[in-house]
C-alpha cells in the first residue's frame, strides 16, 4: 500500500501547481473562463448519458439508431466511467442478450449473442477492424461498447451469428482535457489513471489522446493479487480540410492469481450450488496466469467529393497469454473436486492482421435516393501453442471448504512453441440503401466471400485443410417509417462462417478444420425514438451447423443444428431530465435440433436462459445549481438470469439468479475545478451464483463442460478530477 500512498500523494501535490497553471490558460481564454465561472462544465461522466443517437455500421457507416433495421444497443462512455467499469465483461452484464463464456477469470471471456457462441475473431472489432476476443481488454481505454444481435455476415464476413461486439476507442478532444482519478476496489486494489487529450498546430491540425493506467493490489478474495497497466495513444492529423489519418496503438498487461478458476465435470455429475467466491484457496494464490495484448492501427478517412467518401484501415494485434492455472475438476454431485494447476497446452499466443477498405456514396436516379457501398473486409490469425506443457496435481477438497495446498516447489511449465492453426478470410462487399420516400425504404448487402483453414499437429505436420472461394452471403430489409420517430422493419440474412476446429487433444481428429457452415436469420422488429428515449423490440429466429465430439466414435464433427427463436426489448435513454435508464429483457429458446442420438437431440443449448433481464436506472437530484448537494444522483442495476442446461444431455441445470447493484456520485467543484466522487457496491447481496456455463470442448463437447462462479459482494471507490 505504500506504494500505491506515494501515487496518491504525488496527485494532491501537484494539484495546486496545475491549478495555477490552468487559471492563467483560462484568463487567456475568454470561453474557457466563462465556463469555468458560471460552472456549467461538470466533471466528465456526471450527466449520465444512458443513449447513443447514432450507431456504427462498419461498411454502411453511421446510421441514426432508429433507421439500423437490427437490434442494436450501445454502453456508452458515461456508464463506463459512472458503473466503474475494469474491463469489457463488466459491461456486457448491461446486454440482455448478451451471455458470457469466462475463460480462467471474470475479467476474460468469449461472449455470445442470442446463446450463440462468437468466433475467436470474426464476431469482435475494435473500430471496425478484427481482434481477439478471449483477452482481457480495459474499459477505461474505450469511448463506448456496441453490440449488434443477430446475423452480420454480409456486412462484415465469415462469422458466427452471435453479431457484432464492437469497441470504439476514445478520440482525440477539440478542447483540451486532462482527466486524473483515484479508484480503490474491495478488498485492496489500487489504480491511478490518467485520460489527457488536446490539439495543437495550425487550424488544430494535430490531436492527441494519451490513456495511462496502474491498477496493483488484492483482488475481490484474501491471498489474491491482481495488476493491471495500459499504454494507449490515439492520434489525429488532419491533413487537409478532406483528409484524416488516424492511428492508434496500445499496449496492456494483466496479470492475476489466486482468484477462483473454472470447475469442470462431466455428464454423469449434477452441477452442485455455487460457492462463495470470497472464501480464499479456491484458486491457489501461486497459480494464475500473465496476459500481454498488444495493438496497432491506422486509418485513413478522405472525402473525395461532397458526395463520395473513402475509408481504409489496418490491424495488427498480438495476444499473449503464459497460463498456470487451477483446474478443479469435480469428482461428485457434493462438490468434492481434485485440483491440479496446469499449464495449458491450448493456444498461447494469437496473432491477427485485419483489414478493410470502403467507399460510400449518394446519388440519386429519378424520386430515389441510393446510399451504396463498395468495399472489402478480412483477416488473417495465427494460432501458436506450447510444444510441451505440464501438469501437477495438488489434492482434493471441496468447493464450500476449499483447502490451502502448499506450493509444489515450481509453476508448471509450458514451452517449445508450433503453429496450430492459420484462417484467412476476406470478404468483397457491395451495398444499396434505397429510399423510396420518407417512409419507405430497402437495404441490400451481399458479400463474396474467400476463406480457407489450415491445422498443425505438435510436429508441425499438416493436419486439415479447407477453402472456400466466392461464397455468397446475403443480407436484406425492408424499413418503414409510419411516423416520425418510429421504424418497423424485416430482416433476412444468410452467412457463411469458416468451420470449427476439433479439439489439439482428446479426438481421434485432432486440429481437424470443419468444412464452412451456413448459418440463415428472420427477424421483425419496432423501434420508437420518443425525444431522448430509444426502445426497440424484436421477434427472430436463427439457425446454425452445430459441431460437437460424438461420444461413441470419439469423432469432433457437425451431428446437429442449432436452432435459437425469441423475442428481446431494449431500452436506452432519458425518461425525464433527471432520470435514465438503459437495459431490457430476452426471452430465448434455444435448442439443439436431431444429432443422431436420443440423449442429445432436441435440447436445451448448455448455458442458455430462457430469459435474461437488465436494466441500469440512474436519478440525478433536481436541485438549483447553487444548492451544495447539486451534482448528486443515485443508480440502481437490476439482473436476472433464469436457470439453465448444465450438460448437453439436460440432466443438470443451474439455478437461475438475482442480482442487484447500488451507486451514487457526487460531482462538485474545489477552486472552480470539477470533481467527482463514486462509489459503487456490487451484488449487495452477495448472491452466490454460476456466472458462466459452457462446453469445454467450446462447441458442445459431451464428455465435460465448464462452470465459472459469480463475484461476491465488491465495493468500488473513485475520486476524479477535469481539467
Amino acid at each position: 500500500m505504500k506504494k500505491h500512498h506515494k501515487y496518491i500523494l504525488t496527485l494532491l501535490f501537484l494539484l495546486p501547481f496545475h491549478t495555477m497553471a490552468q487559471t492563467n490558460m483560462e484568463k487567456d481564454s475568454e470561453k474557457n473562463e466563462k465556463i469555468v465561472v458560471k460552472g456549467v462544465r461538470l466533471a466528465s461522466g456526471s450527466v449520465a448519458v444512458m443513449s447513443t443517437p447514432e450507431v456504427n455500421l462498419g461498411p454502411l457507416g453511421t446510421l441514426k439508431s432508429e433507421d439500423a433495421p437490427f437490434s442494436i444497443l450501445t454502453i456508452p462512455h458515461d456508464v463506463i466511467i459512472n458503473q466503474q467499469a475494469r474491463n469489457v465483461n463488466d459491461l456486457m452484464r448491461y446486454l440482455p442478450s448478451v451471455q458470457l463464456e469466462a475463460r480462467g477469470t471474470a475479467g476474460m471471456s468469449r461472449p455470445q449473442s442470442r446463446g450463440f457462441e462468437s468466433d475467436v475473431v470474426s464476431n469482435t472489432r475494435l473500430d471496425g477492424l478484427n481482434i481477439t476476443s478471449t483477452t482481457p481488454y480495459p474499459a477505461e481505454m474505450f469511448e463506448n461498447v456496441q453490440v449488434l444481435n443477430g446475423l452480420a455476415g454480409a456486412m462484415y464476413g465469415p462469422q458466427n451469428p452471435a453479431g457484432i461486439f464492437s469497441y470504439q476507442l476514445k478520440r482525440p478532444m477539440d478542447r483540451r482535457m486532462e482527466n486524473i482519478a483515484v479508484e480503490y476496489d474491495s478488498i485492496g486494489t489500487v489504480t491511478e489513471l490518467g485520460d489527457f487529450s488536446g490539439r495543437a498546430g495550425k487550424n488544430d491540425w494535430f490531436g492527441y489522446r494519451l490513456n495511462l493506467l496502474h491498477g496493483e493490489g488484492t483482488s475481490y478474495v484474501e491471498h489474491s493479487w491482481l495488476k493491471r497497466y495500459l499504454v494507449s495513444g490515439d492520434f489525429d492529423f488532419r491533413i487537409s480540410s478532406k483528409t484524416v489519418i488516424e492511428i492508434d496503438a496500445s499496449h496492456y498487461t494483466y496479470d492475476e492469481r489466486g482468484t477462483a478458476p473454472n470447475f469442470t465435470y462431466n455428464n454423469s455429475i449434477d452441477l452442485p450450488s455455487a460457492p462463495n467466491t470470497s472464501k480464499a484457496y479456491l484458486g491457489q494464490k501461486y497459480a494464475g496466469f500473465n496476459t500481454e495484448t498488444n495493438t496497432f492501427l491506422a486509418k485513413i478517412k478522405h472525402q473525395i467529393n461532397k458526395n463520395l467518401h473513402l475509408t481504409l484501415g489496418g490491424l495488427y494485434h498480438d495476444a499473449i497469454r503464459n497460463s498456470f492455472t487451477n483446474n478443479n475438476r469435480f469428482l461428485n454431485n457434493t462438490g468434492d473436486y481434485q485440483q491440479t494447476i496446469v499449464a495449458a497446452s491450448t493456444a498461447n499466443d494469437f496473432e491477427v492482421g485485419s483489414n478493410f477498405g470502403y467507399i460510400n456514396g449518394e446519388v440519386h436516379t429519378d424520386f430515389v435516393k441510393h446510399n451504396f457501398v463498395l468495399g472489402t473486409n478480412g483477416y488473417i490469425r495465427g494460432n501458436y501453442n506450447p510444444t510441451h506443457n505440464e501438469t501437477i496435481m495438488l489434492g482434493n477438497t471441496n468447493i464450500h471448504s476449499p483447502s490451502a495446498f502448499p506450493y509444489p516447489g515450481h509453476r508448471p511449465q509450458g514451452w517449445g512453441r508450433y503453429q496450430s492453426a492459420l484462417i484467412k478470410q476476406q470478404a468483397l462487399i457491395a451495398g444499396d440503401t434505397i429510399h423510396f420516400n420518407n417512409q419507405w425504404s430497402i437495404i441490400g448487402i451481399f458479400s463474396w466471400n474467400w476463406l480457407s483453414s489450415d491445422s498443425w499437429n505438435i510436429k508441425g505436420v499438416k493436419k486439415s485443410h479447407d477453402s472456400n472461394s466466392a461464397a455468397f452471403s446475403p443480407t436484406t430489409s425492408l424499413i418503414y417509417h409510419p411516423f416520425e420517430g418510429h421504424t418497423a422493419y424485416f430482416t433476412w440474412a444468410r452467412s457463411l462462417q469458416a468451420g470449427d476446429t476439433a479439439p489439439a487433444m482428446g479426438v481421434l481428429n485432432p486440429n481437424q478444420v470443419m468444412a464452412p457452415y451456413r448459418s440463415e436469420e428472420y427477424e421483425v422488429g419496432y423501434k420508437v425514438k420518443f425525444n431522448q428515449l430509444w426502445l426497440n423490440v424484436a421477434a427472430f429466429r436463427m439457425t446454425r451447423p452445430f459441431a460437437f465430439i460424438n461420444q461413441t466414435t470419439n469423432i469432433f464433427s457437425v451431428a446437429g443444428t442449432q436452432r435459437n427463436y425469441g423475442v428481446e426489448f431494449q431500452v436506452s435513454g432519458q425518461i425525464y431530465d433527471n432520470l435514465s435508464i438503459l437495459g431490457g429483457v430476452t426471452w430465448l429458446d434455444a435448442q439443439l435440433g436431431k444429432t443422431g442420438n436420443i440423449t442429445t437431440s432436441h435440447k436445451q443449448i448448455v448455458g442458455v436462459p430462457p430469459v435474461q433481464t437488465n436494466f441500469l436506472v440512474d436519478y440525478r437530484l433536481p436541485l438549483p445549481r447553487d444548492h451544495v448537494l447539486y451534482g448528486m444522483a443515485f443508480n440502481i442495476t437490476l439482473h436476472y438470469t433464469d436457470r439453465r442446461a448444465a450438460n448437453n444431455y439436460n440432466t443438470s441445470f443451474a439455478k437461475g439468479y438475482f442480482t442487484a447493484d447500488l451507486g451514487t456520485r457526487y460531482a462538485f467543484h474545489i477552486y472552480k475545478i470539477p470533481f467527482a466522487a463514486r462509489f459503487n457496491v456490487e451484488n449487495i447481496t452477495n448472491k452466490h451464483y454460476w456466472l458462466s456455463i459452457y462446453p469445454t470442448s467450446i462447441n458442445g463437447g459431451t464428455a465435460n463442460n465448464s462452470a465459472y462462479a459469480g463475484l461476491p459482494r465488491t465495493y468500488h471507490f473513485s475520486l476524479a478530477v477535469d481539467f
